[in-house]
């Protein structure tokens, strides 16, 4: 699969403060990709590194295989940006920004005519006739979106787009990208875990400016994740976790609520034989047991410490 991104060893000082220590990956063309890290890891210096608003100390970045450095004009016309506080020019409506826009990029006559209506549907705004100060948050993400679109990118670099949004608007800009999905490249930005679990195939962590792990999230989940068990007992589960708390195949015990306990397991079809007999050997009652599905969640803890 070829990479429509690409980082080699890629590290940016500020002084004597590191934001990015010698970061590799490759992001695979039609993705969406994404960005993953605690505020602070570095994700958007590396998006403006990405876009040429800022330079590397050392190390390379390609988009499409065309340098960032070398080739500034070619790369920005290759990708679309949506910054983590975009600003607009509140007095025009969405259709008048996208217009103008689009005419920075030299667009004009039907083919700027239709661009603007296809993006002005794909983000709900059409017919929207308010001035763009009087949008909400989520509408002007999703107008920030479509105008990062307005040229066509092949590459699509989002950084935080719904950090600042309600559910319903987070909602609404994660389906629009979900849509992008096959059509272009997108390298989404954020710390929002479920967001990434939601609309990313693959994805890059970081943290404190290097990457940790990067993956496809099912490959990440099996490699990092610890397999768990929950079980619900009657009358009550300490017993049962007091007498498999310090069992070899059990690296911790959680407890969620006074009939049920959680066991993070390294062997689970021993887990499976001894919970049921430890629990009879007590005359305690198993109403449940089952397995939890690892989470990009423990992934993320196990691999940076903080949810």
């Amino acid at each position: 699969m070829t990479s429509a991104i690409t980082l080699h060893e890629l590290t940016k000082l500020y002084g004597t403060v590191c934001a990015l220590d010698c970061v590799s990956l490759a992001v695979p063309s039609d993705s969406v990709f994404g960005f993953l890290g605690p505020n602070g890891a570095g994700k958007t210096t590396t998006l403006r590194i990405l876009t040429g608003l800022a330079r590397p100390t050392s190390g390379s970045a390609r988009i499409l295989g065309q340098d960032v450095l070398t080739a500034p004009h070619t790369v920005r016309s290759l990708i679309g940006y949506l910054p983590d506080v975009p600003g607009f020019y509140p007095w025009m409506t969405g259709a008048e920004l996208l217009r103008f826009t689009g005419r920075l990029f030299g667009l004009a006559g039907q083919t700027l005519r239709a661009r603007v209506d296809a993006l002005l549907d794909l983000a709900g705004l059409t017919g929207v006739r308010a001035r763009v100060g009087a949008y909400s948050r989520g509408m002007k993400q999703r107008l920030g979106v479509a105008q990062a679109l307005i040229n066509a990118p092949s590459v699509l670099l989002l950084d935080e787009p719904t950090s600042a949004l309600d559910p319903i608007g987070r909602k609404a800009v994660l389906d629009m990208i979900a849509s992008l999905a096959g059509r272009t490249t997108v390298f989404f930005s954020t710390h929002i875990l479920s967001d990434v679990e939601r609309v990313c195939d693959t994805v890059a962590i970081l943290h404190r400016g290097k990457v940790v792990a990067q993956a496809g999230i099912g490959e990440l989940k099996s490699r990092y994740g610890v397999q768990k068990i929950a079980v619900e007992v009657v009358p009550s589960a300490d017993p049962l976790a007091a007498a498999l708390a310090h069992a070899s195949w059990a690296s911790a015990v959680e407890r969620p609520s006074d009939d049920r306990v959680v066991f993070a397991v390294s062997d689970v079809e021993r887990a499976q034989r001894e919970i049921p007999a430890a629990a009879a050997a007590r005359g305690l009652g198993i109403r449940r047991l089952e397995s939890v599905e690892v989470s990009l969640e423990d992934v993320f803890v196990d691999l940076v410490g903080e949810r």
